[in-house]
């Protein structure tokens, strides 16, 4: 008996701790929250964990996750560091072949739509990172959507 208290006292220590460790999504969550409310922006939960800010809507098409879409787009840290950044006349890709976020995000604009998408890393590249950018990494990128096809 005398044994068994210090075992449980042990125990609930522990499993105190372990609750109080954050997962990745809540860490981005925070980072993200905070971010909008640095930069007084307006965005949009999708519930996935990404959040979008439309600048301009766009009044053309607008795409689906698998539609071939072009964009001008500025990738960046909430450090406000650029990672990556396309020529003013955009790049085409397949909407299916880019991360989720973006799979995602995309189709919240119309053909000539501006604004921001956060993404969490977990929509991002996740834990291992990849050229550059880190494991966890949350992403912002202004993006105008050029055009649909």
């Amino acid at each position: 008996m005398r044994y068994f208290l210090p075992i449980f006292v042990l125990f609930l220590v522990c499993s105190c701790k372990k609750k109080e460790q954050k997962s990745q999504a809540e860490i981005d969550e925070s980072i993200i929250v905070k971010y909008i409310s640095d930069h007084n922006l307006t965005a949009t939960a999708t519930g996935s964990g990404l959040y979008y800010v439309i600048d301009s809507q766009g009044t053309g098409a607008k795409p689906n996750p698998t539609s071939q879409v072009k964009v001008y787009y500025k990738g960046y840290f909430t450090s406000g560091s650029t990672f990556d950044e396309c020529n003013t006349s955009g790049i085409t890709f397949n909407l299916q072949n880019v991360i989720k976020g973006w799979t995602e995000g995309i189709p919240y604009f119309k053909k000539g739509g501006i604004g921001k998408l956060l993404i969490p890393s977990a929509l991002a590249y996740g834990s291992q990172g990849t050229n550059g950018i880190p494991a966890n990494s949350v992403l912002i990128f202004d993006i105008k959507l050029i055009d649909v096809y």
